[in-house]
């Protein structure tokens, strides 16, 4: 209080009458502990629509149409505690108010959750969720900041979109994926303490580093002169998906010479996670070095490195849950005493970039930058299929999937044979993981009779080598007018094949031949046998190469703020084929032809501010965009085959329009946003891999599924509100309510080396109006902090969700569904009660709970800090995600598996974890 009654009266002594026709506010904001200061800070008058930001030496500036008398500064940054100044503002005078200082928020729980969901890497491979609360975490919005840390462990998507929507930048320099768009969060995981300095656009508005998707960008600053200079150690302990992490960091702020540097550096790891089996091991390395050549340039180099590797869990049945528990995972089994996970994913991507800032003038820069990322990704399995020593179409070993559905009491009850369901069911409950031992006993034996091996291990891996190279320019035209743009280019190459990892025992060999068709994976290497260390089964190259460019004007005023920005992107992949496939041989070998789209952008908004208080903000954007590489071939693996190719029909870009209406109140004690969204998607493209029953009446087959021409439609709204009611006490509220269908019927192929011409067209896929699987469509939040003036906090959140799907399979909604072998109808087919079987399923509501506090202790300059925080208080188990099998691919498969006392082709699901803990210790010098 008494400092806040000094900096007043410091306000008004020294108003100045240098610039007598001219009214101005100036002032700096530095950091309490180490004096030094703090760019990026947000200060706002409060009850005005007035905010700017300080710059990099921590200095603001309001210089237009300044509102006099008694006013209120509110100083904020993520990370901080938000101070609030008074101030007297005399017409014709100069308020210079120097020094304002801001606390470190120690409970602050960004931090935490950048650990949880870049440590959990929630949006990979087999989760069937995708949760993009990671493009969130760096916002001061209450309903954002809600949904990435009170609805992410439920796999909630904002508006239901993939992270795919928003873009992640780290100095300028985009990390989405462009295999599947996404970004891969591990490749920066466990570097927490240097990847807090973030700028986050949410939704459609501008963004200063690119044009954006509909989700926003988020930009992490990793420049070596933004940090604060100083250091941490820091140690956490955690049930979730390590068991502990040690992290340390450094950085040295700007030193004699214009340099700076930043170092960070962490380990994480745990035999097991929540669920079972679930190993985790990583490391992480950071460098981040700045020579500011002079007032105009700077230099920076930065290196990433967090190689990873963790044991994956699976998605079961209801029957394999009912009978061991929602930890349950089938991938691990007992090797040596020790729990070995056949289903590794392994990250090994450095990063290294080199930024030049040039600050032409005081309203005018050029960012330009280059990066260069390369390494491994691999995703471990097991291969049982083996020949023994020749083609004869005969695997050389039995799935070792202890949760193979033969193995399970549902397949002996629908023989009606209870003796055998009851063994398999004990047999289950007391053993029901991988026998490793099993495996290697089958190769030594094949090893004696002079057979290849039956079973071996391997990775599938994509081998990734991106060049990026970009500018961005900044300019302010005026003070009312900010111009920008940007040039990029990425370059990709990725090599993508399968490598044997471990033998399991055997020491004559895996035959590189499809065991089930007998067809040769390299027909240009005939029966090669493949050992520990060499590609096998698929070997190929894609190839992509990006050039975007961007341009935004945003226009501020005092009742009025407006912006509008466009874009055009070209796009280009091709495929090299390494392999020739003997199914594919015209069409599998050398390079394929190369697909070329054309992307444009448009967007426009703006804001009226009714008063300080009141605010209503409006968007729309129009963009047309390549789809992913993942989504541009059928059958990549295998053959050069787009998708279309099968149908006849062109593949062409993705159509997305979104727009958005938001009311905004703000005032001291109350902060709140309600928003209206409508978004539709048009002409994307998914592919699924699978094995089918009941294709063309009761074949079966292995097959790639390509959904063409998906429409969908996102419509909704969302609120977020918090209250300061005491100095102590803030009350804290968020809700959403979607809806998120597919809006048409698309087109689907079916592709397989057992069809006569490679595919099958089933013509129209019926999924209009189905819901859209991932999370929760309906999430709301209620909660309360509590911060005492002795630096201790504690906070607690209920948490309701409901209307989840499951994820539906397209193939059972086609004409195959109720159409026998001879194109007929079935005959027994009974239309009502195919509407109840392809009734989609919907997951109970549900609620969790959640405590969070820490406490700080400051020690002379040093501080020490602790952070607690118990997810799902009450162990509530709850579904997150799933999808329907394909197995049962038409009305008769299904009728009888839905009349068996357990369904042998059930869904699959996810479920949520239960109680979980996490506990962080740090220390600050």
């Amino acid at each position: 209080m008494k400092k806040n009654v000094l900096i007043f009266l410091m306000g008004v002594v020294f108003v100045s009458s240098a610039f007598a026709q001219q009214t101005i506010i100036r002032g700096s904001v530095k950091d309490a502990v180490t004096n030094l200061p703090i760019p990026e800070v947000i200060i706002t008058i409060e009850e005005t629509s007035f905010s700017t930001k300080t710059d990099a030496n921590g200095e603001f500036s309001f210089t237009r149409n300044v509102p006099l008398g008694e006013q209120v500064l509110n100083v904020s940054k993520l990370g901080y505690i938000t101070a609030r100044y008074p101030i007297v503002v005399n017409e014709g005078s100069t308020v210079n108010i120097t020094d304002m200082s801001l606390d470190i928020d120690v409970s602050d729980s960004a931090d935490l959750f950048t650990i949880s969901l870049s440590d959990d890497e929630l949006n990979d491979d087999t989760s069937g969720a995708d949760n993009i609360s990671g493009l969130l975490q760096s916002s001061q919005d209450v309903f954002l900041r809600t949904a990435a840390f009170e609805f992410g462990s439920s796999f909630f998507r904002v508006r239901g979109l993939d992270s795919e929507n928003g873009t992640i930048l780290i100095n300028g320099v985009e990390m989405n994926k462009m295999f599947n768009g996404r970004p891969q969060w591990s490749n920066w995981g466990g570097l927490n303490d240097v990847m807090r300095n973030q700028e986050f656009t949410n939704g459609i508005p501008p963004s200063a580093y690119n044009f954006g998707g509909i989700l926003g960008t988020t930009n992490i600053n990793v420049r070596a002169s933004k940090y604060r200079k100083g250091g941490r150690i820091t140690y956490s302990s955690s049930n979730r998906s390590y068991t502990n992490r040690i992290m340390a960091s450094y950085a040295s702020g700007l030193v004699e010479g214009g340099w700076a540097y930043s170092l960070s550096l962490g380990r994480r790891w745990g035999n097991e996670g929540f669920q079972d089996g679930t190993f985790y091991d990583a490391n992480s390395f950071f460098v981040s070095v700045e020579k500011q050549i002079n007032d105009n340039h700077s230099i920076n180099i930065t290196g990433i490195y967090a190689p990873n590797r963790r044991g994956k869990s699976s998605p079961n049945t209801q029957e394999v849950y009912d009978l061991k528990d929602i930890r349950y995972n089938e991938y691990w089994g007992w090797q040596d005493g020790e729990k070995r996970n056949s289903r590794v994913k392994r990250t090994d991507e450095p990063i290294i970039m080199l930024n030049h800032y040039w600050d032409i003038n005081d309203k005018t820069t050029l960012n330009t930058n280059l990066a260069y990322q390369f390494g491994e990704l691999g995703n471990s399995r097991l291969d049982y299929g083996g020949p023994i020593n020749n083609v004869d179409n005969d695997g050389g070993g039995a799935n070792p999937s202890p949760a193979y559905y033969q193995r399970l009491p549902s397949y002996w009850l629908a023989d009606d044979d209870l003796e055998r369901a009851y063994e398999w069911q004990q047999e289950f409950i007391n053993n029901g993981q991988i026998n490793w031992n099993r495996m290697y006993d089958a190769n030594i034996t094949n090893n004696i009779s002079g057979y290849n091996a039956a079973y071996v291990l391997y990775e599938d891996r994509s081998d990734d080598t991106q060049f990026t190279a970009n500018t961005i320019f900044n300019t302010e035209l005026t003070d009312n007018i900010t111009l920008n743009g940007a040039l990029n280019l990425r370059q990709l190459k990725s090599e993508n094949f399968a490598q044997i990892t471990d033998m399991l025992g055997s020491t004559t060999g895996y035959l590189n031949v499809d065991s089930f068709d007998g067809y040769q994976y390299d027909y240009r290497n005939p029966d090669r046998v493949a050992n520990e260390g060499d590609k096998f089964r698929y070997n190929y190259n894609l190839y992509a190469d990006v050039f975007s460019a961007n341009i935004q004007a945003a226009f501020k005023y005092n009742k009025i703020d407006f912006y509008v920005a466009g874009s055009i992107t070209n796009t280009q992949y091709q495929r090299e084929g390494l392999y020739q496939h003997e199914a594919y041989q015209d069409n599998s070998y050398g390079k394929g032809k190369k697909l070329k789209f054309n992307g444009l952008g448009a967007k426009a908004g703006f804001t009226y501010k009714l008063t300080g208080k009141h605010l209503f903000d409006i968007n729309a954007a129009y963009i047309t965009k390549a789809p992913s590489l993942r989504n541009a071939f059928s059958n990549s693996r295998e053959n050069h085959s787009i998708v279309g190719d099968q149908s006849g029909i062109d593949i062409t870009e993705e159509k997305i329009t979104s727009v958005d209406a938001s009311y905004i109140f703000r005032s001291p004690i109350v902060k709140a946003r309600l928003t209206g969204y409508y978004t539709t998607i048009k002409d994307a493209n998914e592919i699924s891999f699978f094995f089918a029953d009941g294709i063309g009446g009761d074949n079966t087959a292995f097959v790639q599924e390509i959904l063409q021409g998906v429409n969908k439609k996102h419509f909704g709204g969302e609120l977020g509100i918090e209250a300061q009611v005491t100095p102590t006490i803030k009350l804290k509220g968020a809700a959403s309510i979607g809806q998120f269908t597919y809006d048409n019927n698309p087109n689907l192929i079916l592709t397989s080396d057992d069809f006569e011409n490679g595919f099958q067209d089933f013509n129209q896929a019926n999924l209009k109006d189905y819901k859209i699987a991932g999370g929760s469509q309906r999430a709301a939040s209620v909660g309360f902090e509590y911060r005492d003036p002795d630096y201790w906090w504690f906070g607690a959140t209920a948490n309701f969700f409901s209307n989840a799907y499951l994820d539906v399979s397209p193939l059972i909604r086609t004409e195959n569904f109720y159409l026998d072998n001879d194109g007929l109808p079935f005959n027994d087919y009974d239309p009502d009660l195919a509407r109840e079987l392809l009734k989609q399923e919907k997951f109970d509501d549900y609620m969790t709970v959640n405590l969070i506090g820490g406490k700080s202790w400051k020690i002379g300059d040093y501080f020490i800090g602790l952070f607690a925080s118990v997810n799902n208080l009450l162990d509530k188990e709850y579904k997150t995600g799933g999808f329907e099998q394909g197995r049962n691919a038409n009305f008769r498969q299904l009728r009888d598996d839905n009349a068996n006392p357990k369904r042998i082709f059930g869904p699959k699901y996810w479920y949520g974890r239960g109680t979980t803990y996490f506990l962080n210790l740090n220390f600050r010098f």
